[in-house]
């Protein structure tokens, strides 16, 4: 069992030097990005040190090693997914690249006029704005599966919305701002009986569980390595191999293409087929870091150490008679708390918590129709990792008095 008064891991200060580097930071911010273990560190700066090359391109032993590294990384990727085969493993910048990737490959061959996208109200801006800018362009229509009372997704108004004319159903995989996961298999399986393609946004899951595509039964899956400790400006597309292969690519250049003359061009086997350019190589370094590091972990029970923290939270504001929450713990919650103050605006709330070395978000969240369906412009947002204690948590709830006497609220 875990002991909630201390760390979910064995040696945590030496594992995560933003620990030491700043003892007045109280980081519950995990959501927006994590921070990233001494592993993923020293894996990028070796990728300078070491296998400083390109790859794909040269015939000499550093670039070969260098592409090994890389091509390893994809394999870490494709187990970490479930085993799938490497070929479905395409390496983007983010979450945000993966979805425009598919939005704008396969919904500009497949959506005509009159066609139906579907998501729900809860999805990020990265899984709304692409499928608006297709179906603006197709003119297909875009519908939203709202939220029951508990706010989870409503099934029964997803049962209801979804038909033989839904080509897509995209949704993601939890919340990034309730913490909330979606009951994926069920949308799977009403989204194949009418025939409609999946894609899951898996930022906010792979942080907090394994993953397996092939049991999900996913058409596309995507996630960034920032968000699971590793580094920015790197993340993952799954696709099943015969969809990625009907699909044309997304980016003309160097590495997509197999050859090039001036009446045409062929393009590359998967997955280089939608990789143009030089890649992330030191980024991909990392990530494959950040998945060994992950793989070394008991992730239920930092699961379980995260919902406790996010518990105590919870606790905590529930005897304020001030906040409105918009979170309840659950087995199918990974310990975001998201909340409003009916007398502190959001932001002034949480530049008053930095002042005490508490970083908390305030916002929107990048999720404008969900903070309209909760008829608020804003929450405050709270998302522990494995890296928090409940000190931390403690100050977070100190600092809100001291917010509250500040303005003299009573």
């Amino acid at each position: 069992m875990l002991d909630h008064n201390t760390h979910s891991i064995k040696n945590v200060e030496t594992i995560f030097p933003f620990l030491k580097s700043d003892e007045r930071i109280h980081y519950l911010d995990s959501a927006a990005t994590s921070q990233k273990p001494q592993i993923v560190i020293d894996a990028i700066t070796e990728a300078y040190i070491k296998y400083n090359a390109n790859v794909h391109r040269g015939v000499y032993q550093l670039s070969e090693k260098a592409t090994q590294k890389f091509e390893d990384c994809r394999m870490k990727v494709a187990k970490f997914l479930g085993q799938v085969s490497t070929e479905e493993v395409i390496f983007t910048s983010g979450t945000t690249e993966s979805i425009n990737l598919v939005a704008r490959t396969w919904g500009e061959e497949n959506i005509q006029a009159g066609d139906e996208i579907l998501l729900t109200v809860c999805e990020h801006h990265s899984n709304i704005v692409p499928w608006q800018i297709l179906a603006e362009k197709k003119k297909a229509c875009l519908k939203f599966i709202p939220l029951n009372k508990d706010l989870r997704i409503d099934i029964q108004a997803a049962e209801k919305l979804i038909n033989d004319k839904t080509k897509v159903l995209a949704f993601t995989h939890v919340s990034n701002v309730l913490g909330y996961i979606s009951p994926v298999k069920k949308l799977i399986h009403l989204a194949k009986k009418h025939g409609a393609m999946t894609l899951i946004d898996g930022a906010q899951a792979v942080p907090h569980f394994d993953i397996n595509v092939r049991e999900l039964n996913c058409d596309f899956y995507c996630f960034s390595a920032h968000k699971m400790m590793g580094p920015t400006g790197i993340g993952v597309l799954y696709g099943k191999k015969d969809i990625l292969n009907s699909m044309p690519p997304f980016l003309g250049g160097g590495d997509m293409i197999s050859n090039v003359s001036t009446s045409g061009f062929k393009t590359n086997i998967l997955p280089y087929k939608f990789e143009a350019g030089t890649p992330a190589i030191a980024q991909v370094l990392g990530l494959g870091a950040a998945i060994d590091f992950l793989m070394t972990l008991d992730r239920e029970d930092i699961l379980s150490h995260d919902r406790m923290l996010g518990e105590v939270a919870l606790a905590g504001l529930k005897s304020n008679s001030h906040v409105k929450l918009y979170t309840t713990s659950g087995d199918d919650w990974v310990g975001i708390v998201s909340f409003s103050h009916l007398s502190i605006h959001p932001h002034d709330l949480a530049a008053f918590q930095d002042l005490h070395g508490v970083c908390i978000r305030a916002g929107h969240h990048c999720a404008e129709p969900l903070m309209n369906f909760l008829e608020t412009p804003a929450t405050i947002r709270l998302s522990p990792f494995m890296y928090n204690t409940r000190k931390d948590i403690e100050l977070f709830l100190e600092a809100l008095a001291s917010a509250e006497k500040t303005f003299d609220i009573h």
